[in-house]
């Protein structure tokens, strides 16, 4: 993982997500799954890309159950894009590159 996308867990959301200044872009992700493998790189790089304008963050659904059972994450990769703490954006699945700097873009 790049050290542009921070690990979050239960006990950091909050301080990370909730509460910071920047936008948030949260990867509710799973070691399991095969489209969380698949998008994590564009992640990665758009992480380095959008720094210090959009901050990117993962959650391990299975490690941290109880944020995913508060954001009602059923599918992984589940993307949220938090704003002022408020979620104003969801992408569910593995998007195409194009696609999440569609989303972005107006937001940062």
């Amino acid at each position: 993982m790049a050290g542009d996308v921070i690990e979050l867990g239960d006990a950091e959301f909050k301080r990370e997500v909730l509460e910071s200044k920047q936008p948030v872009l949260v990867d509710f992700t799973a070691t399991w799954c095969p489209p969380c493998r698949v998008i994590a790189p564009v992640l990665d790089s758009l992480a380095s890309e959008y720094k210090g304008r959009l901050k990117f963050a993962k959650l391990n659904v299975d490690d941290h159950q109880r944020t995913a059972e508060e954001y009602g994450i059923r599918a992984t990769p589940t993307l949220l894009l938090f704003k002022e703490g408020r979620v104003v954006k969801q992408i569910v699945g593995a998007v195409p590159r194009a696609k999440l700097e569609e989303t972005l873009r107006p937001l940062v």
